[in-house]
């Protein structure tokens, strides 16, 4: 028998709110989070499709639980990583920097990292950049926003003032696609401009 859709949607609550504690408290990542939690409130691994909630609803249970339990650091936390992405994202202006992820949307907490894509001719010429800075990188791979049916884009990995940062790298050409909104009219990405602005409005409560 089918299961009612005011079930299945509490169901996807649930699994949320659950999922968001452990991203907020543990850096739990997205995709981690929502097993384990769908595990804990359904007690079963064989976990239906239907009753996932989507990245954006867990996003949504991240922020509220930050305002209830982090809402004396969370502010100044996502301020201080937006300095920061800021400083990096000028000393990489050449390769068109654009930030994503939730220091972008406003989750990022205690355990969040940057991340950026970046564009240029070839992944080269930024690796050969940073480390003729002296920075010390790791390259990974990471899944090509633009989906599946396209290659995984190298990911170079490094510090910067003690916090990690992510870059994807791109072509030249992906960037016609870069400037664009989420299905739910969320910023998915932005550059310098757009993340000074956002800066302008998030600044910390100073103490008296």
């Amino acid at each position: 028998m089918p299961t009612p859709i005011d079930d299945i949607q509490q169901l996807r609550a649930e699994i949320a709110a659950a999922a968001a504690r452990m991203i907020a408290q543990d850096g739990a990542d997205y995709a981690s989070a929502k097993r384990k939690a769908a595990r804990q409130v359904l007690g079963d691994d064989q976990i239906a499709s239907r009753v996932m909630p989507d990245n954006e609803q867990v996003e949504d249970e991240v922020r509220k639980y930050q305002s209830l339990f982090l809402g004396g650091s969370q502010p100044a936390r996502l301020h201080a990583l937006r300095i920061i992405a800021l400083q990096v994202m000028e000393a990489l202006a050449q390769f068109s920097p654009y930030i994503t992820g939730p220091v972008l949307s406003g989750s990022a907490g205690e355990h969040d990292d940057i991340h950026l894509q970046l564009f240029a001719d070839s992944a080269k010429e930024v690796e050969i950049f940073l480390l003729s800075h002296d920075v010390a990188i790791d390259i990974s791979e990471t899944p090509h926003f633009k989906g599946r049916r396209h290659e995984p884009v190298e990911t170079v990995s490094f510090l910067w003032h003690n916090e990690g940062i992510h870059a994807e790298l791109y072509e030249l050409n992906d960037l016609r696609g870069a400037r664009k909104l989420r299905a739910d009219g969320r910023l998915q990405r932005a550059d310098a401009a757009a993340l000074r602005a956002l800066m302008n409005n998030d600044q910390p409560d100073q103490p008296t």
